[in-house]
């Protein structure tokens, strides 16, 4: 999923998302399956997982974030993937193409 401002006036007008298939890479400890167990269907952040906020900005949110830099992967990431922009619209796209 891509998140595009559109018309954006003030702040950091740029695009936030991810089109990395995290379920392909989501380690064990994080894993959703399918009823039957055959299939990863979603990865649980770690904080959800462990059920405790120390395990948010550890080793786990770092394979995120490598997946996906321009996504917000806790709170207090990074400032790189904070956008902040105000006064405008936002264009939301299912699946963008993968930027090269």
């Amino acid at each position: 999923m891509a998140i595009t401002p559109v018309k954006g006036t003030a702040g950091k007008c740029s695009t936030a998302g991810c089109v990395s298939d995290l379920n392909l890479m989501c380690p064990a400890g994080l894993q959703v399956r399918s009823r039957d167990g055959r299939r990863v269907v979603a990865c649980k952040s770690a904080c959800s997982a462990f059920n405790s906020p120390r395990y948010c900005c550890t080793a786990y949110s770092r394979i995120f974030k490598a997946a996906c830099p321009r996504a917000y992967s806790y709170a207090y990431d990074d400032p790189t993937s904070i956008s902040t922009c105000t006064g405008g619209n936002y264009l939301v796209t299912f699946c963008p193409p993968r930027r090269r």
